[in-house]
Parts: C-alpha cells; sequence; structure tokens
C-alpha cells in the first residue's frame, strides 16, 4: 500500500505539474484498489473535462501504476469557470511485460 501510496503522489506531482495553472488534482482517500482524487481549478475551456480525469492514468503508466476513473463522485461549478470535482479511480498495478514494453 505504501507503495501505491508514494507512485501516486508521483503522479499528482507531475500532473499539478504540468496542469497546475489550469487544474490542481489531490488525493482525498486511498483504501485497497480505489482512490478518490479532488480536482480543483479554473480548467481550461477548449479542453474536455474528462482529459484531466483521465491524463492522471496516463502519467501513472510512466511511473508503473494502472489507475482508471471510474465515477465522478461530486460536481461544483460556479459563475467563474471554476470548478471543483472528486473522482473515485481503480488503482492497480501495470503488468511487468508492458513496462518492458516501453524500453
Amino acid at each position: 500500500m505504501d507503495e501505491k501510496i508514494e507512485k501516486l503522489g508521483k503522479v499528482l506531482k507531475e500532473f499539478n505539474r504540468l496542469h497546475g495553472s489550469e487544474a490542481r488534482a489531490r488525493i482525498l482517500e486511498l483504501q485497497g484498489d480505489e482512490a478518490i482524487i479532488e480536482f480543483e481549478g479554473s480548467f481550461c475551456a477548449t479542453c474536455g473535462l474528462y482529459d484531466y480525469f483521465d491524463d492522471i492514468k496516463w502519467e501513472a503508466m510512466d511511473f508503473g501504476l494502472e489507475i482508471e476513473p471510474v465515477e465522478v463522485l461530486e460536481a461544483e461549478e460556479d459563475d467563474f469557470e471554476h470548478g471543483r470535482y472528486v473522482v473515485r479511480y481503480r488503482v492497480g498495478k501495470v503488468p511487468s511485460s508492458q513496462l518492458s514494453d516501453k524500453g
């Protein structure tokens, strides 16, 4: 479990580095094979909202972690193009054969 927490922390750090001007993500809960992640920010109007949720998935692959968005649990938007979304993810581990294919 500690390895998952560490890897997911690195994934979110990279996500925030790349998207921090538009959206920031943080772990609210990690239990078993589920993670609850909060996204907050102005989000790019021309980008699809769900692209942000999927970007976590793609970043995770670089860290040997499989994560898949499952459900948006909360969605709040205000009149100033600012939003907050809480998303439930399924968390697993990328099979080692997939990791070796990247090299």
